[in-house]
């Protein structure tokens, strides 16, 4: 099989995805600061990987550091040469996320971003590595757009964050327009992924202040914390609260799995943006309701004023990946609250003893 750079492997999409990548027998290098992970998700993909296999150690390849260190890209590529495992493809995760802190620290989220992408398709080019699979976002479409979105819909995101996006989506398109012959790309733009590997080894693990929706949901579900804060009840959808399209861990890291399957086996160059979703809306009332009901557990919860970034409504047809990629979600609403909910449970302070 193939020998691949996974950068920000040890996230939480990362990890799920690596999972599946090491299942199909990839060899992976894979990088990440752990700014917003932790190094301690190597024992738990071994515990579930080795299950089957025996070749952990030898497909399996973590080094910490940042993709603004060029140096430090170069040496991997140098020695995934020099170990007769030349990487073949890039999926590209690493950035950081939060919409809110994006529109407080601008600076920051272009530096790491762009700044880390622009080095990481530099190094790619000069060694001659031109397939790449990049972690986009539903945050690159503009806020008039109507929903589903889909993938020709208005380009125009409403804060920092997106704007990064897009820019990187940018760059990889100007890749492919003066050197079409030799890049294969796919964008995969997804929206909020949530839930766990069912396991409950591996999961989504915050660091430094909660930004997304449903780990603070768990931690208001274990009593860690008081009360889940709802950024506004006046949104113009059915129960005032935002409508977003929430799609399973492990239906996002067999995209991955798909589009760079379907990169690395395509005999000429290619570039397509691809939605990950599951095409239907869920408010966040019905998301707390779903999860108390499936969980057998009680939110409380309270609302707050609007958070800066958010838009009222975001959900996506999928008809474009499922017809690229042969790819649909395989798992529900319910799936995501149980294994989820799973993950929290056994692991109340995420990866920390």
């Amino acid at each position: 099989m193939s020998s691949i750079l996974i950068t920000g492997g040890a996230g939480f999409i990362g990890s799920h995805t690596c999972l599946q990548l090491l299942e199909e027998g990839h060899y992976l290098y894979i990088i990440d600061s752990f700014v917003n992970s932790s190094p301690q998700i190597v024992e738990r993909i071994e515990r579930l990987f080795s299950k089957g296999h025996e070749k952990f150690e030898e497909q399996f390849n973590l080094i910490g550091g940042d993709i603004r260190d060029k140096i430090l890209i170069e040496n991997i590529f140098k020695s995934s040469i020099e170990n007769k495992h030349a990487i073949e493809a890039v999926i590209h995760f690493a950035g950081l996320k939060s919409v809110e802190e994006s529109t407080l620290n601008p600076s920051l989220y272009w530096d790491v971003n762009v700044g880390g992408s622009i080095n990481l398709v530099k190094i790619m080019e000069k060694y001659n590595c031109r397939t790449i699979v990049f972690s986009s976002s539903a945050t690159v479409y503009s806020t008039d757009n109507k929903c589903p979105l889909s993938e020709d819909s208005q380009i125009k995101p409403s804060n920092t964050y997106g704007q990064t996006k897009v820019t990187v989506e940018n760059l990889l398109m100007s890749l492919y327009n003066i050197k079409g012959e030799d890049w294969k790309i796919i964008n995969l733009r997804y929206f909020n992924p949530i839930g766990a590997h069912p396991s409950g080894l591996i999961g989504e693990n915050p660091r430094g202040k909660i930004n997304n929706l449903f780990p603070y949901l768990n931690q208001v579900a274990s009593g860690q914390k008081k009360e889940l804060r709802i950024f506004g009840n006046d949104w113009p959808t059915k129960d005032g609260t935002c409508i977003r399209d929430y799609v399973h861990i492990m239906d996002l890291a067999e995209a991955h799995c798909l589009a760079l399957k379907y990169l690395l086996q395509k005999g000429k160059s290619d570039f397509l943006s691809l939605n990950i979703c599951t095409g239907k809306g869920t408010s966040i009332l019905e998301l707390m309701r779903h999860f108390e009901s499936v969980n057998s557990c009680k939110i409380p919860y309270v609302f707050v004023d609007r958070r800066p970034g958010d838009i009222a409504i975001s959900f996506a047809s999928n008809d474009l990946t499922s017809s690229t990629l042969k790819w649909s979600p395989k798992r529900n609403i319910s799936d995501m609250c149980i294994d989820g909910w799973r993950w929290q449970q056994l692991n109340p302070n995420g990866f920390e003893k």
